[in-house]
């Protein structure tokens, strides 16, 4: 791996890009939420509205630099300057959203030139309020847009599980990574 990894959180407005760049950052995350003036504070409170970031250290002294987008499409101009020199795409996805499969339809048209350059892996949020879709349905609807990705269902509070989203998607860009115990 080269000495400067960046990593991009995507996906809609309270999947949780904020809280699992905070529960992997071993470092304190910045933030730019700003209270929720549109139909956002239907959902939450505050909204990210540029970038969140963090920093994950590796053994060896190698680190994962976080950034997490806005989930707004009016703050999209953040999106293309987050993903430049980006290494792969963390999508996660609210399950209790009302249509989450026209938000997967949606972030991924969006990312797809990043997607098709690095590489992705989706987390599905929210699992343990609404079961379905479940997560095979989320298998089907990636694969009819033509791409095979990683996808776990996750607790963004949860070191362990983004941690597992981060290792899927750096063995899924280098298959020959070691796992570290």
């Amino acid at each position: 791996m080269s000495q400067y990894n960046k990593i991009i959180f995507t996906g809609p407005v309270g999947a949780g890009k904020t809280t699992a760049i905070a529960s992997l950052s071993d470092s304190a995350p910045v933030k730019t939420d700003a209270r929720a003036s549109d139909m956002t504070k239907e959902r939450k409170a505050s909204t990210t509205v540029a970038l969140d970031y963090g920093i994950m250290n590796l053994p060896g002294g190698e680190k994962i630099h976080l950034y997490g987008t806005p989930g707004q499409e009016r703050f999209d101009f953040m999106w293309d300057i987050l993903t430049t020199g980006g290494i792969g795409l963390v999508l996660l996805m609210d399950n209790t959203r009302t249509d989450p499969f026209q938000d997967l339809k949606f972030f991924i048209g969006k990312f797809r030139e990043f997607i098709d350059q690095t590489n992705l892996v989706i987390g599905v949020t929210q699992m343990d309020l609404s079961r379905h879709p479940p997560l095979e349905a989320y298998h089907s609807q990636v694969e009819a847009l033509g791409l095979k990705s990683p996808i776990f269902e996750v607790d963004a509070r949860s070191r362990e599980d983004v941690s597992i989203l981060i290792q899927a998607l750096l063995y899924s860009l280098d298959p020959e990574l070691e796992e570290t115990p």
